[in-house]
Parts: C-alpha cells; structure tokens; sequence
C-alpha cells in the first residue's frame, strides 16, 4: 500500500489504516465496539471526526453535544481508546456498508494527508490531551440554540479531529487558536442574547 510522502517513518496514515480495516471485517454485520477496538489509539479521532461531521447536520448538533464529552474526557484522562454509551457502542453495523463508507473515508483522507501530515512532533506529543480539554470546551456550544452557531464549533472539533489523527502539531495550533475564536464568539452571542432579553424585558415591563 502506497503511504502518502512527507510522513515520518513510524507513522502510519490514516488512510492505510482504514483500508487495513476492512481486510480484518467480519462478514456479515460490525459493531462500533469492534470498530474502536480494531482502530485503537486512531479511534478518539474518528470518533470526534464522524461527531463533528454529524454536528454539522441540522438538528444534529444538540446530541453531539452531549455525546462529545465522552471522548472528550476519555482522551484528557490519557485512555488508550474512547468508549461509548452501551446503546451506542453496541450497534450494529452491515459490513457491506461498512465497507462502502470505509472506502470513501479513506479516498478523503488521502487527499487531506498531502495537507495534514505529521509536523511538529515533539510539540503534538507534549499537548495531545489538550485536545480533549478542547473539545470538552466547545461540546456545550453545540447545544446553543442560536441560528447556525454549531456550525463554527462543528467545523473547529473536525479539525482537532484531523490534528490528532495524523499528529500534525502545527495544525493543533492553528486549531487550538480557532478553538478560543469560536469559544469567544459563542460568549459574545450569549451575551448579546442575555442584554436584549434584558433589554426586552425593561421595554414590556415599564408598560
């Protein structure tokens, strides 16, 4: 299998990985839980990427929400894999579509490796848990129920996602900067959000 160039030897891409995957797929139907467990260290960064995607999607964003906090934390207390919710981890998947959404994953990601690719690697090392305290901070952001306000935070736990799965330090950074810009604008809706409630409630009021 061809690895793209400008990776570090002991590196795998996460494109190899994913079409390694399915050589090892049982045949008829997988679960998330086997999917964790055969993607080891990788699976916190898709798990976070595939949440991030799914934030995107209108209505979507409220239970991503919540759901993040689960690797989030896992990832801050240094664990080798995520683990989800019961309900969650034990459903299951047909190996047939598995296969096809596997595959496309791993044309994607191809292409972002020429981009996304291991730099910085000490630096990577010494804040890979930041990531979680990261993705912890704007989960709850997900939630805000202002009119396209998932949008930036979704898109900003995607890239966290792409930092950590090919240990890119210097798209960490660029990412833990877009981090505190979205914290930062969600503070500021919410605060605009409060004063005109305040501001509405004065005007009613003295009438």
């Amino acid at each position: 299998m061809e690895t793209p160039p400008h990776t570090r030897p002991n590196h795998v891409p996460t494109s190899v990985i994913l079409k390694a995957l399915l050589l090892d797929a049982p045949a008829d139907f997988v679960s998330l839980d086997w999917l964790i467990g055969a993607l080891r260290e990788r699976s916190f960064g898709l798990v976070m990427l595939l949440m991030g995607l799914v934030a995107l999607v209108p209505g979507g964003s409220t239970f991503m929400g919540f759901l993040l906090a689960y690797p989030a934390l896992q990832l801050i207390l240094g664990r080798d894999s995520p683990s989800l919710p019961r309900f969650i981890a034990a459903r299951r998947i047909s190996t047939e579509r598995l296969s096809r959404v596997t595959l496309r994953a791993a044309t994607a990601m191809q292409r972002l490796e020429l981009v996304v690719r291991p730099r910085w690697h000490t630096l990577f090392r010494a804040t890979k848990r930041i990531v979680g305290v990261a993705v912890l901070a704007l989960a709850p952001t997900l939630i805000w129920p202002f009119p396209f306000s998932h949008i930036i935070p979704a898109f900003v736990v995607m890239l966290l996602s792409l930092a950590y799965l090919e240990e890119d330090g210097a798209l960490l950074c660029v990412s833990l900067f877009a981090a505190l810009a979205s914290l930062a604008i969600t503070g500021l809706s919410v605060w605009a959000g409060i004063r005109a409630t305040d501001l509405l409630g004065s005007l009613f009021g003295g009438t």
